[in-house]
């Protein structure tokens, strides 16, 4: 009991929202949060969608989504309560960046950019086709939020703004999918920015290790994140105006 109580305390202590909630700082960290799970993110909106359409009905196709955004949030909140302990452990802190790492070499390495896209659902089986489908995106879900997870703990150790962050960003991933693709193919180097900032929150991480102690303040990376966002859409128009 002391061991939930120590995981998924702080989700319920209503002072620690009071203080998320009221800090304009705070709620940039979020936003910040929200913008990297939408960029690293989109390809997997792409990803469920595929998987609903097995289904032959519109209404089933909404509802297998629906039961699978439900699924992402629960999932999140266990997985938030259980990281938020283990990236304290310095030994986490160095696989998490040597994780965040590689996975910042495996984008610009070009022989694996992006995630592979599995299998649709098989027609038949011995559970119900629709709620295969629904188990698939849950099982997709756990699979491309890894990442996410962890580039917002290492971005901030409060459980709620992390929570807050990964919630909006699920729903504004699933809800703005289509206007988040559209976006970053009229500006492609928003994907590259995302992976550099990728690679920031790793060394970050790997920084706030015990032997070297550098603790870089979540509110200075968010401000960061937002300022890579403006001098990458600068960068684009600027490439653009210049080939014209």
């Amino acid at each position: 009991m002391n061991i939930l109580t120590n995981l998924y305390g702080p989700f319920f202590d209503l002072n620690n929202w009071k203080t998320v909630l009221e800090s304009s700082s705070d709620w940039l960290v979020i936003l910040s949060l929200v913008m990297i799970e939408c960029l690293l993110s989109v390809d997997n909106a792409v990803v469920l969608a595929t998987q609903t359409q097995v289904l032959g009905d519109k209404v089933e196709r909404e509802k297998s989504l629906f039961y699978g955004l439900w699924g992402a949030y629960l999932f999140r909140f266990l997985v938030i309560g259980i990281g938020t302990y283990l990236i304290h452990l310095w030994e986490i802190k160095i696989i998490g960046a040597l994780y965040l790492a590689y996975l910042v070499f495996r984008y610009f390495d070009k022989r694996k950019r992006g995630r592979r896209t599995r299998k649709l659902v098989k027609p038949r089986g011995k559970i119900s086709l629709f709620w295969r489908v629904v188990i698939q995106i849950e099982f997709m879900d756990i699979v491309f939020s890894i990442d996410s997870v962890l580039a917002s703990l290492a971005i901030s150790s409060n459980p709620v703004i992390v929570l807050l962050g990964g919630l909006i960003g699920i729903l504004a991933m699933r809800g703005i999918a289509e206007v988040i693709m559209k976006l970053m193919h009229r500006i492609p180097e928003l994907e590259t920015m995302a992976y550099v900032l990728i690679g920031i929150i790793a060394l970050k991480l790997f920084l706030s290790i015990p032997a070297i102690d550098i603790e870089i303040n979540s509110g200075i990376f968010a401000g960061i994140v937002v300022l890579a966002f403006l001098i990458t859409i600068a960068i684009h128009y600027l490439r653009k105006s210049v080939r014209k």
